[in-house]
């Protein structure tokens, strides 16, 4: 079993962290944020994103939601950051090529 946080689009983050816990991984995901109703302070949005490095620290590993190989300048940050932490990198294109994550 692995720790892994997932970094990306939460466009898809439900279905991959299903797929994940099926594996037998636990699986740790940012707080959605694109919901309109909702009103985030900018130190709102300053905790969160720390809360997230937190989720990173804990992790083994991140999962990095390039479906179609798009990757953000946020995801960006989020690879380079767990790349500092010798954290290992797992990206859902290849999830879907080899089921290696158990």
């Amino acid at each position: 079993m692995k720790i892994i946080t997932i970094c990306g689009s939460y466009k898809f983050q439900k279905e991959i962290a299903l797929k994940l816990e099926l594996m037998g991984n636990c699986v740790l995901a940012p707080i959605d944020l694109t919901k309109p109703d909702d009103n985030y302070t900018k130190d709102d949005f300053l905790m969160l994103g720390l809360m997230h490095q937190e989720k990173i620290k804990l992790s083994d590993a991140i999962m990095v939601v390039n479906v179609n190989n798009y990757i953000g300048s946020s995801t960006k940050n989020e690879i380079e950051f767990a790349k500092s932490l010798n954290k290992e990198i797992i990206y859902y294109t290849d999830l879907e090529i080899d089921n290696n994550i158990e």
